[in-house]
């Protein structure tokens, strides 16, 4: 099979949020990170989910630092697609090497769609004794196919329920690093 090209769908995609609807977004969300965040003297841990989370995540932690809330940093990666648009068994490829036992642990992903990866990733977080567990994530896509379990703490901006593209979300592993969201033409 061949994989279709970027090129060949973006010219028909919809651009649903711009860089800088999206920066106002992340701005807006690290407020309220660090406003809940900023009475403790342990820095949260901040754990960015590849490959996805990584765009999104530079820049969360780029406006938490400007909210003078310091962050440990790591990351894991676990994936459902493998370069593929719809999602199968969970693959960890990496987990986190920082001690979670009793830390407050700061989830950040590019996107909560169906929630499964981010079910798993939390409980094996809580699994290692994490204190506290929050999730950000850039978008939520706008459906009723969640799972049970699991919900955004914080939330940067709502997509339709289609498939959308960019800010860290891929189409056949292209496009990651558009700075702007988009939904394949419908």
């Amino acid at each position: 099979m061949t994989t279709p090209r970027l090129d060949d769908v973006l010219d028909t995609a919809d651009l649903l949020f711009d860089r800088d609807t999206l920066e106002d977004a992340i701005e807006t969300m690290a407020d309220e990170i660090a406003d809940d965040y900023g009475d403790d003297d342990t820095p949260p841990v901040f754990i960015t989910i590849m490959h996805g989370g990584m765009p999104f995540a530079a820049q969360l932690a780029f406006a938490l630092g400007e909210n003078e809330l310091d962050l440990e940093f790591d990351y894991l990666h676990a994936t459902r697609y493998r370069g593929n648009t719809t999602g199968s068994g969970l693959a960890w490829l990496h987990r986190p090497a920082t001690p979670l036992q009793g830390r407050r642990v700061l989830l950040v992903d590019d996107i909560l769609d169906e929630g499964h990866t981010l079910k798993a990733v939390r409980q094996w977080v809580e699994d290692q004794g994490a204190a506290d567990v929050r999730v950000a994530v850039l978008a939520v896509k706008d459906h009723d196919r969640l799972v049970e379990g699991i919900e955004a703490d914080y939330v940067g901006v709502e997509v339709p329920d289609r498939y959308v593209f960019g800010y860290g979300m891929d189409f056949h592993e292209q496009g990651r690093n558009l700075p702007g969201i988009y939904a394949l033409a419908e």
